[in-house]
Parts: structure tokens; sequence; C-alpha cells
């Protein structure tokens, strides 16, 4: 008898600076996602903590740290708050289209746009063309690219304020990345109200949960993970619900880029 699919190997990354704990390193366990068993792997993996980028399934390793935690929005209970539900009604003239993982020159300038203005000296402020076409188009599962454009001029488009690198897994949605005119004062808050479109998307499909990538207790940069409720951590015992002690006041913030965390 032989297994349906061959046991993934993992390989493990060489320390590196902690991007989020000061004084920190960082090491993680990842594997390919390669074959036609891919779109199945994927998704156990995610169940366990692993995120896609590309064709790679990666989760952190650290010596002696366990700082960065799954978390997952339960999507069948959530109900926005006041704060939310004033994002949605402020920014009730966006139009969300599904689009195939494809990458368009439109996208990437507004990602340089929204790089220069949250994230200039990170890892991704270097990225070109074709780095960004591979980050999109190089997916072994089921992605897709959530663009959201303000209200267009007869039969042309309106402008492209946001959009989202998504995955459909089994039980959910998992945002990869997302990014936004981060710099334009009239959609404040637009990252939140990417997150809970995407909530809100996941719910209407029958899909239980939007997986949000790692978050940090303490880091000021990964707290507004934590603001739709309720959310599910991965702990040593499996998923379960944060305690209302471990979550801070839901407060509009600075919102995310997600992906590669």
């Amino acid at each position: 008898m032989t297994a349906p699919f061959r046991f993934p190997r993992f390989f493990v990354t060489s320390p590196g600076p902690c991007p989020y704990l000061p004084d920190r390193e960082e090491r993680k366990v990842f594997t390919e996602l390669n074959g036609p068993h891919a779109v199945e792997l994927n998704d156990a993996l995610s169940r366990i903590g692993f995120r896609r980028s590309q064709g790679v399934a990666y989760r952190p390793s650290c010596t002696g740290c366990s700082a960065c935690v799954s978390v997952r929005v339960v999507t069948p209970e959530f109900t926005p708050n006041a704060t939310q539900r004033k994002l949605l009604k402020r920014h009730g003239d966006i139009t969300a289209t599904v689009c195939r993982a494809w990458a368009t020159d439109e996208q990437f300038q507004l990602l340089r746009r929204y790089l220069s203005a949250r994230h200039p000296d990170g890892g991704m402020a270097g990225m070109d063309e074709d780095d960004y076409a591979d980050m999109v188009e190089h997916s072994p599962v089921d992605s897709l690219i959530v663009e959201y454009r303000e209200p267009g001029i007869g039969s042309a488009p309106g402008r492209l304020v946001g959009a989202c690198l998504t995955d459909r897994q089994a039980d959910g949605l998992s945002m990869i990345y997302s990014f936004f005119a981060a710099d334009d004062a009239s959609r404040p808050g637009f990252g939140n109200y990417i997150i809970i479109d995407h909530i809100l998307r996941a719910r209407g499909a029958g899909l239980p949960y939007v997986y949000l990538g790692y978050w940090v207790k303490g880091s000021g940069r990964m707290e507004y993970k934590i603001r739709y409720r309720p959310i599910e951590a991965l702990g040593p015992g499996g998923w379960s619900r944060l305690s209302e002690e471990d979550l801070p006041a839901a407060a509009p913030g600075q919102g995310p880029g997600q992906g590669k965390d």
C-alpha cells in the first residue's frame, strides 16, 4: 500500500534578526508546496500554524521563543463593533472585485506607494515588477487578488485604492498580503476595512475562518490583528479563543499590510 502523497521534507533557515522583538533572532521551518497534493498539504499545514509564501509553507521555529502566535477570526460569530461599522459606512462607495492571481502594473504601483508610506526600510522595499509578479502568480494553491476601487466614470474603472493577495482554503480565507493607499487621508483605516471585507466575504461563502498570520503580544505593529472578535489563537493544545484579558480595546489604528508574518 502506498501513501496518497509523500510526507514533505522540512528545512530550517539560519538565524537572523527578529523583525518584531528587539535583541532576538528568528528562525523558520519550511517545506515546498508542489505536486498534485499541494492544495491539501497547504490546508493541513495552515491548521498547524504555517503560512504560505509563493511555493513555500513556513512557520517560526525560534530557539527559546514562542512569541509569534497564529490567529484566525471566527467568521460566523463576527459582528462589527461601532468603529468597524463606521469604517464600512465611510468606505461604502468602494467596489471590491475578485480577480485571478495575476500581477498588474497598477497593483505594483500601489504596492510601491504603500511600501514607501509604511515600510520604507522593510524587507520588501526593494521589490521590482518581477518580484511582485512572482509573489502573486507563483502559487500552487487556489489564490486570488481582491481589488478595491473607487467609483469609476462611465465604463472606466475607478481608482485602485487597495488590493489583497488571498488564498482560498477548505476552511477559510488566508490573507497573504494586503496593501493600499496608506498616504490618502480620505481613506483612513483602509487596511482594517480590507480585513472586515474578507471576514464578511468568508462568512457569506460559508467559510468559518479568516487566517491573519502571526500575532506577537505587546507588539504595536501586530495589535490590529486581534481587533476582530471572536478570534482564536493556536497554542500547544490546539486552537482556542483568546480571552478578553489578552485583547486590547478595539480601535481603528493604522491598519495592516499583511503577509510574511
